[in-house]
This record gives structure tokens, sequence and C-alpha cells, in this order.
């Protein structure tokens, strides 16, 4: 069968290269085109654009990017129908892919959805929009089915991708001979993955680290982002003695004593490598007034959220300082502090299913065409 796929974040791109691989094991004579990344071209997909170009973050960029958001909308609808899939399959990144599936099912395609976008968060109105255009809606949190089942919405819960990816990992065994690390603890510093929030975040990590001599800090850097965007940061910043290592993010987080973490999946990441962390968010005085309003949830990480609790810290717009990102990392480093944080990792750990995410969407979604 003929497969569209479209992700268009770093994330959608690593969950959407397991499903792949997981629909050509089960039809061997699978064709895929995507919009993705590197990982989704190397399990087999025909790349037509990447995620790198597609991602806006906040309101304001949104907006300032608008036409070309259009014309990407618009080749995309023409590039399905050129290409007459048998199934579009659409991967989390909702303001892009709400729309497209619309478009489809307006049109007869199959549409199947793996990653809900976050309704439960805010514009909960679009529920009924996903119930008329969406064929079948795969879950990864475990709280989503009772959302959905507020709206008389029957969707899957699948489990969460992250629980293969992180088992499947093997840490390097030279990391740090490779990259010329002393036997320091590592403090990790993980500022976000698109320019936008490199900027506003990494500065503010940067300030943090004075007080931290003894050990030595390491920036996870995006696939997506040039180190030379890294470099001209640090080197405004007037700070000296860290380390960037792009596209080892995992490798990072195996060696770190705490970390440092924009809000996003980094932040369930860091939990399932029991890495004590905080996290910290700063967007524009615009966005963050609008989604103030907008935004109806207690929390921003999807550690806090999937607990129902605080289980780590958050740091958010006037918060996110650098002496309370200071304060915040001193207690990360202190023992008692980071072992409670572990013991809630593993509770957060027996919420989140078994692992086979991408296998069980799959094999729903053969079951569904066949």
């Amino acid at each position: 069968m003929r497969y569209y796929v479209i992700a268009g974040e770093a994330s959608g791109d690593l969950h959407g290269s397991y499903l792949l691989k997981a629909l050509l094991h089960q039809d061997p004579q699978a064709d895929f085109r995507a919009w993705g990344g590197d990982l989704m071209a190397d399990a087999g997909a025909e790349l037509v654009k990447h995620y790198r170009d597609l991602a806006f973050m906040g309101f304001l960029e949104v907006v300032k990017n608008l036409p070309a958001i259009l014309r990407n909308l618009s080749f995309c609808q023409q590039d399905i129908l050129q290409w007459q899939p048998d199934a579009l399959i659409l991967i989390d990144y909702p303001g892009f892919n709400l729309r497209i599936a619309r478009w489809a099912h307006a049109r007869g395609i199959r549409v199947f959805y793996y990653i809900s976008p976050q309704l439960w968060a805010w514009h909960r109105s679009r529920v009924h929009g996903i119930k008329k255009s969406i064929d079948r809606l795969f879950v990864i949190l475990p709280f989503e089915q009772d959302f959905y089942r507020e709206y008389d919405y029957e969707v899957d819960f699948v489990g969460h991708p992250l629980l293969d990816v992180v088992a499947d990992f093997q840490p390097p065994p030279d990391f740090r001979r490779q990259h010329g690390l002393d036997p320091r603890p590592i403090i990790a510093l993980l500022p976000g993955s698109r320019r936008q929030e490199i900027s506003r975040m990494l500065p503010l990590m940067l300030q943090v680290l004075a007080p931290f001599g003894e050990y030595q800090c390491l920036i996870a850097g995006a696939p997506s982002i040039p180190d030379t965007f890294y470099h001209d940061i640090i080197r405004q910043s007037g700070i000296s003695g860290v380390t960037l290592i792009s596209n080892q993010t995992y490798a990072i987080l195996a060696e770190a004593r705490a970390a440092l973490v924009t809000s996003g999946t980094a932040t369930l990441e860091t939990a399932l490598f029991n890495i004590p962390q905080v996290v910290c968010y700063k967007g524009s005085p615009v966005s963050f007034w609008l989604a103030r309003r907008l935004v109806q949830v207690p929390f921003i990480s999807l550690v806090n959220l999937i607990a129902g609790k605080a289980v780590v810290r958050e740091l958010i717009q006037h918060e996110c300082t650098a002496d309370t990102m200071t304060q915040a990392l001193r207690d990360l480093l202190d023992a008692s502090y980071a072992s409670a944080m572990k013991e809630e990792y593993q509770r957060l750990r027996d919420k989140l299913g078994q692992a086979g995410a991408a296998s069980r969407t799959a094999a729903l979604i053969m079951k569904r065409l066949r």
C-alpha cells in the first residue's frame, strides 16, 4: 500500500521512523512518501520536505510566517492528489495536520492520526473537527483516552513511543574520550529544538553555570540547527568552558548528573533517563500573554502532566531567571532531592503503558485498511 506521512518536527520524525519500520514489517510492499526528516528517510520514505523548513513556534512566529505556511499547505495538497495514497498518516504537528486532515477527508482519503494534538491543553472545540475528519486517532498519553471519551469519541491508547526509543538506545562506550571530556560529572543543557526558543533559553542557561565549576556542562544541540548558531550565542554570552555536542542528546543524558530542560518532549526523555531536571521556559511577552488566556492545564512539562502533580520544578516566564535557575540546579544536585525525584519517575513509567507503541499502531492501521 501507499502511505503519505506528515511529521513537522524532530520528535515526529523520530516516532515516524519507528512507525514506518513497523508498517514495513507488516506490509513488506509498503511505499512511503513523507514530510519529516533524516530518520524517516532512513526508514524508507521518499522525503518531500524536511521538518527544519516547517517548524514555526509561538503565535507571533506563526503570523509572521503565514504566507510560507499557506504555500506549504497548497503544495502538500497538490502532492497528495498527484501521488494518490491509500492512507494519509499524520503525526502530531496539529496546526498544519488538522487542516490537511479536513481537506483529505473531504476527498475520500483515509486519514489516521498518530500522537494526538494536545486538545486537552487548549482549544478543546477542535475535538468536533477531529471526529468528523479522522478515521482513527492513536493517543500516547494515558489520560487522553478519558479526555476523548468525554466527547463520545473512541480512540486507541497505544502506549508512549519513547519507551521503545529509550530502551533501544545504546550509550557509546567511548563518548567521553570522543568528545575530549574530563572525569568531572556532567550538567546537561537542553535549550530546545527550534531557533526561537534556543535564542531565548540558551543565554539564560549559560548564565547559571559560574557557581558549578566542579561540573562540566554540555549543550545538547538539536539535529536541525547548525553548530554555528550555538557558537554565536556562546560567544556573545562571554561564557567559556561549555561544550556543544549536536545530535547526541541521549548520549549526554546517559552521562548527566542533572539537566536544565526547555519544556517539550525533552522533559519526558530526561525523566526516562532518570536524570533530575528543572524545566525552564520563556516565550515572547505577547505569546505568553495569549497562552495564559488559552491554555487550560496546570503544568507545561509532560512529566508533571502525566504524573498529575509537580514532580519537577517549572520555571516559567518571569520566574525563569538566572537566580531561580541557579537555586533550582543546586537542589537537583542534592542527593536526597534527586532521589525523591527519581522515585516519582518510576511511578511515571508505570503510567505510560507497555513498550511497542509503533507496532500496535501499525497493526491497527493495517486492520482498518484491510
